[in-house]
């Protein structure tokens, strides 16, 4: 699509705004639309199983005291909830277990923080008479991961606070102003009380606290509210990215953001997502690819592994090259690379049961853990996942080395339309949903574009009906 182009000497939030108000569902390339689709099915799969994460009820239950209303589905059960509680439990059930999408140049999961928001309003929408059209939604998804991606991407700074979160609600008031269709202006005053909200700490993921993904539904519920008053009239501060005091001077210190403005909704970065096959952080991913692949070529047990070395990026090597530990938590375990490994080894693959109670405190597993090293490489990237250099050595003094750049999920080794049925399906019954449900819910995604009222996925959603 063409925009008007924004000067170096422009306010950069105002392309943003622009895009928002601008685009239409025609705009969006096939490709976009079809990925936006796979995301959708996978994200709605993520957040179901999340029903069974750690404390999931217990969230569910506390967020009763903070009023009552029936606007919305909390996914996997028969509850419903104002739109804002929606949007924080859905969000914490899609990142429970660490399986939901990533942008990865961005390091963000956009999709576990718009996804709720979205649909949330879109039930409130529904309910007031006012119906959110298929097209309308795909184009609303797309608008977000667009932004919250664009924001992400543009940092050149080492992370300090949590992207999924911090850039997600900046995606979530895109996705809105498409489904709300708010002038520029009420959008920029929306991202500027966005702002305002905006919270994440890395912290969180340091000790693999459960608050790594209520941050995610904590800014859901925000670009929510945000748009509320936006649209209420309240106004919000401008010049938010670069401006003294703005999200490049305090959340992210270096950027290239007027390298990213020409680019908006040309590629559409949706295209660009990652799919993570397995239950774990998704740095973890290149080295259970590379011992699923050096198991089928060199057909060896648990037993038989010597040692096993992960040479690591910057970023991956802070976030998920953690030493392992005994009986960690699982949110510990599932961003500690010597874990997983292990997991992977000793139950054949990485699956949310690897990470029960009595595997987390399985003495052997842990032992196994031992075996595994990660260290830093030279990557100069500070934001670099890949490529990662893998060495496993066995006791018959047989070696298997592989440098992994697009582990399986990457767009450029991407997963086959059958197995993200299969992890849908996986997903499903992992929360106890009749079959039925789904098969409704993927007819209903597969022809979206001509879905009069979305909050009909919704309904799919609910836990038995």
């Amino acid at each position: 699509m063409n925009l008007p182009k924004t000067s170096p000497n422009e306010n950069p939030l105002n392309a943003w705004a622009q895009l928002v108000c601008r685009a239409r569902f025609e705009d969006l390339s096939p490709n976009a639309v079809a990925k936006a689709k796979v995301f959708l099915m996978d994200t709605l799969a993520c957040g179901v199983a999340g029903r069974t994460g750690p404390h999931a009820h217990e969230l569910a239950v506390a967020a009763q005291q903070w009023g009552q209303g029936t606007e919305a589905v909390v996914w996997g059960s028969h509850l419903r909830a104002p739109a804002a509680q929606a949007a924080v439990i859905n969000g914490y059930r899609i990142h429970a277990l660490e399986w939901d999408c990533v942008h990865e140049p961005a390091v963000d999961h956009p999709m576990a923080t718009l996804l709720p928001a979205l649909l949330a309003f879109s039930e409130r929408s529904a309910l007031a008479g006012r119906p959110i059209h298929g097209k309308q939604f795909l184009l609303a998804m797309t608008m977000g991961v667009e932004i919250a991606a664009t924001l992400g991407a543009a940092s050149k700074s080492v992370m300090r606070f949590f992207r999924p979160a911090t850039c997600g609600g900046f995606g979530v008031v895109a996705g809105l102003g498409v489904l709300a269709g708010l002038d520029e202006a009420t959008v920029m005053n929306a991202f500027g009380i966005q702002y305002g909200q905006t919270s994440g700490t890395m912290q969180a993921h340091v000790e693999g606290s459960m608050l790594l993904g209520l941050q995610v539904g904590f800014n859901g519920r925000a670009g929510l509210t945000s748009v509320d008053l936006a649209m209420a009239g309240m106004t919000g501060p401008k010049d938010i990215l670069t401006g003294p005091y703005g999200y490049y001077t305090l959340f992210e210190t270096e950027h290239d953001i007027a390298h990213w403005w020409p680019q908006l909704g040309q590629q559409w970065h949706i295209t660009e997502l990652s799919h993570k096959p397995f239950p774990s952080g998704r740095l973890t991913h290149a080295a259970v690819d590379a011992v699923q692949q050096a198991v089928a070529s060199l057909g060896f047990a648990p037993s038989d592994l010597k040692s096993m070395h992960v040479g690591a990026p910057p970023l991956t090597y802070r976030l998920v090259g953690r030493p392992d530990i005994p009986d960690p938590k699982p949110n510990y375990a599932r961003l500690c690379i010597p874990y997983v490994v292990a997991a992977t080894l000793s139950h054949g693959g990485c699956t949310p049961a690897s990470f029960a109670p009595q595997h987390l405190g399985d003495a052997a597993l842990h032992k196994l853990a031992s075996k595994v090293q990660v260290s830093l490489n030279d990557n100069p990237d500070v934001n670099a996942l890949w490529p990662q250099q893998i060495r496993i050595e066995l006791n018959d003094g047989r070696v298997w080395e592989k440098e992994i750049h697009t582990p399986i999920g990457h767009p450029d080794n991407p997963l086959s339309a059958a197995a993200c049925e299969t992890k849908f399906r996986q997903c499903w019954d992992i929360a106890g949903m009749p079959a039925a449900q789904g098969d409704t819910l993927l007819a209903l995604i597969e022809r979206l574009e001509s879905v009069a009222d979305v909050s009909a996925l919704t309904q799919c959603l609910v836990h038995g009906a």
